[in-house]
């Protein structure tokens, strides 16, 4: 079992489609399941049938036309799949020069240069993405094209890729690469670098080699943090769903080049990623700057494979994946049957019966038994403007093995009735720390939170086996102002009963519920688990987040939440007001 960190150096180094996209566990999970690359070979081959099944009862669709059916967007990613089984040699692959899926490839390859050469493919949304599939799938397959549709692939692919050369150029030396600097996100930066080194390499253009080279370099020893991850907004915090795109671009330029920092910050995303990942295979929420919830990612697992626990790793994800819709899934898992790294495998965080895992940011994670607690106090400024960019205003997510995630630190925009803690300033709510600390030891950890009028200590001791403590010490420091309070965020369960401490049983659902502390009565009930308190709290159901795509609220009530509130009770005395107020959550499971 890993030791928990001790020191600094510790702290570094142990840190932690379209497809019928069964349930990836049953071909991964068990003894003897397949392992990988295996696995990735068996969902392509369903994957290909799929999209054969539809291009032949579809004969004459085109590109637009297949991308409208909901589920289908970036069907590009369709070509590297068949691309990549007719022309990887495994012995898991059994599809190998199999002239059924090198038909499907050149097809679909087909029509991508007809999209491109009627001016429907480019202005389609990232599509530099899809642009990087049907390069690769170029490369693999160009023996097998002919002269004549050889030249016409990559006289389009060229063209694309050539689109995104001045933007690309024009950024080269801004002062870091990050949304407020260079106007987009740090990962779609990493891509366009990657198709242009990649782009140049393999269609002899130096100057796109050279400068998708000089850009990736910066990513592997400038841009990235000694945490291990890539910041979209600032250096300061992870943007720990996206990191996953970026670490992809550096994992190709690591592939082609012989950068000796490559390893590295491979080495570091890997740990970072493994730390914070709940066990299902989600992305840690509380962290997050751009997303309140991410789904178990395909993007990078090659990159991750470069190491025993990072093939690991890409196991446990692998596992976690679910039925999915959408066609970038099975052409990532298609990069990463071609770029896999096989070798043995070493234990991951979420093997471990118990540890914790600290950036130097303070944020962390801790797994004990069946239960994880993600800490979060980072503070950074607010992208007031930008709708994609969260307010970083959660700080504490739990997560249960078998009932999943029960409280979640997730940050949401404009929305301070979900921050854990708010108060009213000069006629506006603050919602935001001004200072953190974070300490984690053997028995437990202390998050530290200040605002204007009051600080508050976050106690978490050990999980025990069946229970998660949180323990909030209020201290007072000035005039207080009004409204200060507390609020967790808990994930209820749609369609399930809720019960509380007075006997009152709601069912889940769209139906409004706002309960008082007298109906609450200490205590909640719900999926298997029960929440105590010893203050009087009131609880609203359903509280819709923020959705950063649709700059709006969410309006699907798995993605509501119920806001648990409890008002501070802060002295109208001047001067510092140690332990003004204590609240103490149990939350346990049977």
């Amino acid at each position: 079992m890993r030791s928990c960190p001790t020191n600094e150096r510790d702290r570094t180094r142990w840190p932690l489609g379209w497809a019928l996209l069964i349930t990836f566990c049953s071909l991964t999970a068990g003894a003897t399941a397949e392992t990988l690359p295996g696995a990735y070979f068996r969902v392509m081959e369903k994957s290909v049938a799929k999209v054969q099944e539809r291009l032949d009862r579809e004969p004459s669709a085109d590109l637009r036309s297949l991308e409208a059916r909901p589920g289908w967007l970036h069907f590009p990613y369709a070509i590297l799949a068949p691309a990549v089984l007719y022309a990887k040699k495994h012995p898991q692959n059994t599809r190998y020069h199999d002239p059924q899926v090198r038909a499907q490839a050149i097809r679909i390859g087909d029509l991508l240069a007809r999209a491109s050469e009627d001016g429907t493919f480019e202005p389609r949304l990232d599509s530099d993405w899809d642009t990087y599939m049907w390069l690769e799938a170029y490369r693999l397959l160009e023996s097998e094209l002919g002269v004549e549709r050889a030249a016409r692939w990559k006289r389009e692919i060229a063209r694309n890729i050539a689109a995104l050369e001045g933007k690309a150029r024009v950024r080269l030396d801004y002062p870091w690469y990050n949304t407020p600097y260079i106007g987009t996100s740090s990962n779609h930066y990493a891509l366009w670098a990657a198709n242009l080194y990649l782009g140049g390499l393999w269609f002899g253009n130096r100057a796109w080699e050279d400068l998708g080279a000089r850009i990736l370099h910066r990513f592997v020893t400038e841009e990235q943090s000694e945490d291990g991850y890539w910041g979209e907004h600032s250096r300061g915090g992870p943007t720990i769903g996206y990191n996953h795109l970026t670490l992809s671009a550096v994992a190709l330029y690591g592939e082609y080049s012989d950068d000796p920092a490559t390893l590295p910050a491979l080495r570091r995303a890997t740990d970072f990623h493994e730390r914070f990942t709940f066990l299902d295979g989600t992305p840690a929420d509380a962290i997050n700057d751009r997303n309140r919830y991410w789904s178990v990612c395909p993007w990078g697992h090659f990159g991750f494979s470069r190491f025993p626990d990072g093939r690991r790793y890409a196991e446990f994800l692998s596992a976690s994946l679910q039925e999915e819709d959408l066609p970038a899934t099975v052409g990532r898992l298609a990069q990463d049957a071609l770029y896999y790294h096989e070798g043995p495998a070493a234990p991951i965080p979420q093997d471990q019966e118990r540890g914790f895992w600290q950036l130097h940011v303070p944020a962390g994670m801790r797994k004990s038994g069946p239960w994880q607690v993600c800490l979060s106090g980072i503070v950074d400024t607010p992208d007031v403007l930008n709708q994609f960019y969260l307010d970083r205003q959660g700080s504490v997510s739990v997560f249960h093995r078998t009932l999943g995630l029960i409280i979640t630190g997730a940050n949401s925009k404009r929305q301070p009735e979900l921050a854990t803690f708010s108060e009213r300033v000069l006629e506006e709510t603050v919602h935001m720390p001004l200072s953190s600390r974070l300490r984690m030891t053997e028995e437990g950890d202390r998050l530290s939170l200040a605002y204007n009028t009051f600080f508050a200590d976050l106690y978490v001791p050990e999980p025990s086996a069946n229970e998660v403590r949180l323990r909030f010490v209020i201290t007072g420091k000035g005039e207080p102002t009004s409204e200060p309070r507390l609020t967790l965020q808990l994930r209820l369960k749609p369609g399930e009963v809720l019960e509380t401490g007075s006997g009152q049983k709601l069912l889940v659902g769209a139906e409004g519920i706002d309960l008082d502390a007298a109906a609450v009565s200490g205590l909640i009930r719900h999926h298997g688990w029960t929440l105590r308190t010893d203050s009087a709290v009131r609880l609203v159901w359903p509280v819709y987040p923020h959705n950063p795509y649709a700059d709006a609220r969410e309006t699907s009530l798995g993605s509501a939440v119920a806001a648990l509130t409890i008002p501070l009770a802060l002295k109208p005395q001047a001067g510092l007001r140690p332990r003004e107020q204590e609240i103490t959550f149990n939350l346990s499971v049977p």
